[in-house]
């Protein structure tokens, strides 16, 4: 059976990470020590070889293309820029302690957002969306590997709806350069809009990438399914 393997990859550091600073949609690029960390794990570690490269449109992301795949032309999706974080863009967590838009944020919940800025429910419903279409075209195109360089809250909102094992969101969070291996069975998908996580990124020298181990280890076995799964019905 044919499958598709769709990788994951968290953009390097960014300037002004070191602050702690809340960074969505504003447009920074790598830091100095963002783009030596990903030059250094590409020549220490393996990333996955890949046929094509989409990422978010951000500056961040589109270097990190760059750095880890020079030859290839990145697809942009304007699905996968990160959760904007409206007045709170910016800022430290320190520096909004006191703010009650920030305290009822935190709290939580579909409808929560900051000011002026996206709630958790339709950054959820956008990239979902967004990670659906990749899949599609991808299956469509009959690409086998492609990966797919975002932000961290794009990430684990990605492997919280679509990733079997089943974890929760804050399960996922993922370094800067590292991520996610997923398995696309078509059968499987076409059912419930699930995929297998396979591996992590970047992998060991020499370590194949189709021998994971411990809770990575599962089996799927596509009669096991049945129904359509959506993320609008389930989930926000």
């Amino acid at each position: 059976m044919r499958t598709f393997k769709i990788h994951l990859i968290r953009h390097g550091l960014p300037e002004g990470a070191e602050l702690g600073q809340y960074i969505g949609h504003t447009d920074v690029a790598l830091s100095a020590d963002g783009k030596k960390q990903l030059k250094d794990m590409k020549s220490d570690f393996e990333y996955p070889s890949v046929s094509a490269v989409i990422t978010s449109p951000l500056d961040r992301c589109l270097e990190t293309a760059r750095i880890l795949y020079p030859d290839l032309s990145p697809l942009i999706f304007d699905g996968l820029i990160e959760y904007d974080f409206g007045e709170f863009e910016g800022m430290t967590a320190d520096e909004l302690k006191s703010d009650p838009a920030f305290t009822e944020w935190l709290a939580g919940g579909e409808d929560a957002a900051a000011p002026f800025g996206e709630s958790n429910g339709d950054f959820a419903k956008r990239v979902c969306r967004c990670f659906n279409d990749i899949v599609e075209g991808v299956m469509k195109s009959g690409v086998d590997s492609v990966a797919v360089i975002t932000h961290g809250g794009v990430i684990m909102t990605i492997m919280q709806y679509f990733a079997l094992p089943e974890a929760p969101m804050h399960d996922w969070l993922t370094p800067n350069g590292c991520g996610y291996t997923l398995n696309v069975i078509p059968s499987v998908w076409s059912n419930i809009k699930k995929a297998e996580a396979m591996a992590e990124i970047p992998l060991k020298p020499y370590e194949p990438a189709d021998e994971p181990e411990g809770d990575w280890d599962i089996e799927l076995d596509p009669d096991e399914f049945v129904g359509f799964y959506t993320p609008e019905e389930d989930h926000p």
